[in-house]
């Protein structure tokens, strides 16, 4: 009998370790229950370490190759400089796909191991390069870093980061579709693009000053987007309606032995909260992916058509240089600025697109809803089993 217990204890630790894994994969942290976030936070970091992990190597291998921890780039690049440019470009996908294939190990202990060996990388890059001149100040950054990783994964707020990218990658064809119907915009911020006045007041105006109007257009975009998401997703938390026979998608999940209450549970204000969040997020991720493709296309497109000549004529003889990061790249600051601009009045205008947007909803909402019943469930079934236990 004490062996058949023992091991009817095993089984449950079990379920739970894995129903509560399901729930962050699924960007509900808020589900769980008391002190079950703060268990594993090592290994369920590691995706976000290995991803450091890469920026500091790439730093490391900035310095090697220019012997300076700032990247400094006037006038016609070297081919030194070229290949500086060509890691700044490749640093980002390149720590996205390492923390992607991390985040895809299911074992503990190989999680546990990736996170120690990125923390090894991470701490030898910055010996060996990092961002600043003094080797102390580039560990007590790294030790910074750490901490609010593994903090952020305590919290829940990684799950909910990871749950987001997830989404927004796996439905990539809804934020395409959003691209092609945001050429309007594109062809109304042409005249934006080509308009003097704007380049003279992008090279006049400071980027602090620019940041505080793309902070202010943003907020005003993403108030709108999370109140339409309240009003459109509210009566579904308060229901929790049914399935509809879709159950046997919790086949072959921790639930799927898991009997349904004979009531829907109420929706803790945490847990609301932490719903509500998802939805707006993975919302304005999408819409972001569009600004951001738009800007590159401005980006792209002044490159191509500014000479010295337009560039002088537009901004009054403004510098063929600028910033970004700190570091001084070989690309207009006006162009620059202009970009971000572009990118913000993308984002505010398909904010609204998207709200009516028939398509956008039937590929992107419609899945988003059913994803939504289905989390409820599990979550209804989650909390009757450990109030039973």
């Amino acid at each position: 009998m004490p062996s058949n217990r023992r091991a009817e204890q095993a089984d449950e630790v079990t379920l739970r370790r894995a129903a509560d894994a399901w729930f962050l994969d699924h960007g509900l942290p808020a589900v769980l229950r008391p002190g079950a976030l703060v268990r594993r936070v090592w290994p369920r970091s590691a995706p976000a370490l290995a991803a450091f992990a890469v920026f500091m190597l790439f730093s490391a291998l900035v310095v090697q190759v220019t012997g300076k921890h700032t990247i400094d780039i006037d006038g016609q690049p070297t081919r030194t400089e070229w290949f500086v440019l060509a890691l700044l470009i490749l640093v980002l996908p390149a720590a996205g796909v390492t923390g992607w294939l991390v985040s895809r190990i299911t074992s503990v202990r190989r999680r546990t191991v990736a996170a120690t060996v990125s923390l090894v990388v991470a701490v030898a890059g910055g010996i060996v390069g990092g961002p600043g001149p003094r080797v102390i100040g580039d560990l007590i950054f790294e030790a910074v870093v750490v901490a609010i990783i593994l903090a952020a994964t305590a919290c829940g707020a990684g799950s909910i980061l990871g749950w987001t990218v997830g989404m927004t990658l796996s439905h990539l064809a809804a934020a395409g579709s959003l691209v092609i119907r945001a050429l309007p915009v594109l062809l109304l911020t042409f005249l934006v693009f080509f308009n003097s006045p704007v380049w003279l007041m992008a090279a006049k105006i400071s980027r602090q000053r620019l940041w505080l109007a793309l902070v202010f257009l943003s907020l005003i975009a993403a108030t709108f987007v999370v109140s339409v998401t309240v009003d459109r997703f509210r009566p579904l938390m308060q229901t929790q309606g049914l399935l509809d026979g879709r159950e046997a998608q919790l086949d072959s999940t921790p639930f799927e032995a898991m009997p349904d209450p004979p009531d829907s549970l109420p929706l803790r204000r945490v847990e609301q909260l932490n719903v509500m969040f998802v939805l707006a997020v993975s919302q304005l991720a999408h819409i972001f992916v569009v600004a951001v493709v738009t800007a590159l296309i401005f980006l792209v497109l002044g490159l191509i058509v500014l000479s010295p000549e337009v560039l002088a004529a537009w901004t009054q003889h403004g510098s063929s240089d600028g910033t970004i990061l700190g570091m001084t790249i070989p690309v207009p600051e006006a162009l620059i600025q202009v970009t971000l601009f572009l990118g913000a009045l993308t984002f505010m205008y398909v904010s609204a697109k998207s709200v009516g947007d028939s398509a956008y909803r039937a590929q992107f909402l419609d899945p988003l809803t059913d994803d939504l019943r289905l989390t409820l469930v599990a979550r209804d079934r989650y909390r009757a089993y450990v109030s039973a236990r």
